[in-house]
C-alpha cells in the first residue's frame, strides 16, 4: 500500500478506535461480550478484517511495519477486540502463506470483508503444541476422517472455518502434521465455550471436539505434511504481533500514569515532582523504548522475507515481561484508585497478562532462542 493511502487508512482506523469503539468499552467490560451486531459491520467499513490480506485478493496488504502501528493503537483501546482481530488477521496471513492458489482465491476475498473468519485450531489440552499433536485425520478415499479435541481456540463462537492441525501420518514424524480447513457445520464437529477470561473480556475461546468428522480431501491447507511448517511460520510472525500488543498496552498505561501524576496533588504539590514517582516514569519509558526498537528491527526483517525465530521469540518474551512491569508500575504510580474501574489501568493490567501466554509461554520462547543460538543462528 502506498504511503499516502496507508496514512489515510491508519488515521481512519484510529478515529474509529477512539471515537466509536472506546466509548463502548465500559459496557463490553461489564457484559463480558463484544457486540458483534454493531462492531462487525464497522470492522468491514474500516477495512479491519483485511489488513493482512494481499491487495490482489481484496485486502489492504499491509506490511509488518505498517500493521504494527494499527495493532498498537488497537491494543490501547481494548484487549478483547484486539484478540479477535489479531487472530483473524494472523490466520489470513497463514492462508496467504500456506494455501494453494485456488484456496486463496476462494477464501481470502471473503476473509478481507469479514464474510468469513478462520480460527487457528492448534492447541490441545492433553499434548504440547507441536510434534506430539494427538488429533488425527485418516485418509479414506476423497475425505479425511478427523478425530480429536482442541481447546482455547479463539473466535470459536463465530468463525466459519477452523484451521485444524492434525496428525495424518505418525510414521512421517514432523512431516506427518497437516492442516484441514473444517467448516463449523460439518457433522461430527461440536464446539463448547470455555469459561470467562481474566482479561481481554469479550473475546471468545472454545473447545472443539471431532468424532469421525468427515472433511473433504481438498480442504487440506496446502499439501499433506505442510502443517507443522505452516504452524511455526504463522506463530513466528504472530509472536512479533503479540509484542506489538504489549507495546500498545504499555504505552497507554504510561499515558494514563503521566496524566494522573501531573494532576494528583499531595502535601501541596503534584506527585510528579516526587523522586520516587519520577523513577517509575523513567523505568516505564525505558521498557517502551527498548520494545519499540526490537519491533522495528523484527518488522524490517519480516518485510525482507527473512525467517526470524530468535527475534520473534525475543520480541514476544521481552514485550510480555515489559508490559507486565509497566502496568504494574503504572498501578503503583496511580495508587489505590488505579485498582478501581475509575481508571483504565486495572483493565490494562488484566489484559497484559494474556501476552505471557499467547503463541507459547515464555519458557517455550527461551527454548526456541537458546536452541537456535546453539545451532549457530546469525543474530545480525
Amino acid at each position: 500500500m502506498k504511503h499516502e493511502e496507508y496514512e489515510s487508512l491508519r488515521a481512519h482506523i484510529s478515529n474509529f478506535f477512539w471515537q466509536e469503539l472506546e466509548p463502548m468499552v465500559p459496557e463490553i467490560e461489564k457484559a463480558g461480550r463484544i457486540p458483534y451486531d454493531i462492531l462487525f459491520p464497522k470492522f468491514r467499513e474500516h477495512k479491519l478484517w483485511g489488513l493482512l490480506v494481499p491487495e490482489e485478493y481484496g485486502g489492504s496488504g499491509l506490511t509488518a511495519t505498517q500493521y504494527i502501528p494499527v495493532l498498537v493503537e488497537m491494543s490501547k483501546v481494548h484487549g478483547g477486540v484486539r484478540v479477535l482481530l489479531h487472530v483473524h488477521n494472523s490466520m489470513a496471513k497463514g492462508i496467504t502463506a500456506g494455501g494453494r492458489e485456488e484456496q486463496k482465491r476462494e477464501f481470502l476475498p471473503k476473509i478481507a470483508t469479514g464474510e468469513i473468519s478462520v480460527a487457528f485450531g492448534l492447541t490441545e489440552a492433553k499434548s504440547g503444541t507441536g510434534r506430539d499433536i494427538k488429533t488425527t485425520a485418516v485418509r479414506e478415499g476423497d475425505r479425511y476422517v478427523l478425530n480429536g479435541e482442541k481447546h482455547l481456540i479463539t473466535n470459536a463462537d463465530f468463525a466459519e472455518y477452523f484451521a485444524v492441525f492434525c496428525n495424518t501420518s505418525r510414521e512421517a514424524g514432523p512431516r506427518g502434521i497437516s492442516c484441514l480447513l473444517v467448516h463449523r457445520d460439518t457433522p461430527g464437529f461440536t464446539m463448547e465455550p470455555h469459561r470467562s477470561l481474566l482479561g481481554c473480556r469479550g473475546s471468545s475461546h472454545g473447545i472443539l471436539t471431532f468424532e469421525d468428522c468427515a472433511v473433504p480431501a481438498q480442504m487440506i491447507l496446502g499439501r499433506e505434511g505442510d502443517g507443522l511448517a505452516l504452524a511455526l511460520k504463522t506463530l513466528e510472525t504472530s509472536r512479533v504481533y503479540i509484542a506489538a500488543t504489549s507495546l500498545g498496552t504499555a504505552e497507554r498505561a504510561l499515558e494514563v500514569a503521566l496524566d494522573f501524576v501531573k494532576k494528583r496533588v499531595t502535601f501541596g504539590k503534584p506527585i510528579a515532582e516526587r523522586e520516587g514517582v519520577r523513577q517509575y516514569l523513567a523505568d516505564m519509558t525505558i521498557d517502551i523504548y527498548a520494545l519499540k526498537c526490537m519491533l522495528a528491527d523484527a518488522c524490517r526483517k519480516i518485510d525482507e522475507g527473512r525467517p526470524i525465530p530468535v527475534e520473534a521469540s525475543a520480541c514476544k518474551t521481552f514485550g510480555a515481561e515489559a508490559v507486565c512491569r509497566v502496568t504494574e508500575t503504572a498501578l503503583q504510580a496511580i495508587g489505590g484508585i488505579g485498582y478501581t474501574a475509575a481508571y483504565p489501568i486495572e483493565m490494562l493490567h488484566r489484559d497484559a497478562r494474556l501476552n505471557l501466554l499467547e503463541e507459547g509461554t515464555l519458557t517455550i520462547q527461551r527454548m526456541v532462542i537458546a536452541r537456535a543460538m546453539l545451532e549457530g543462528y546469525p543474530l545480525d
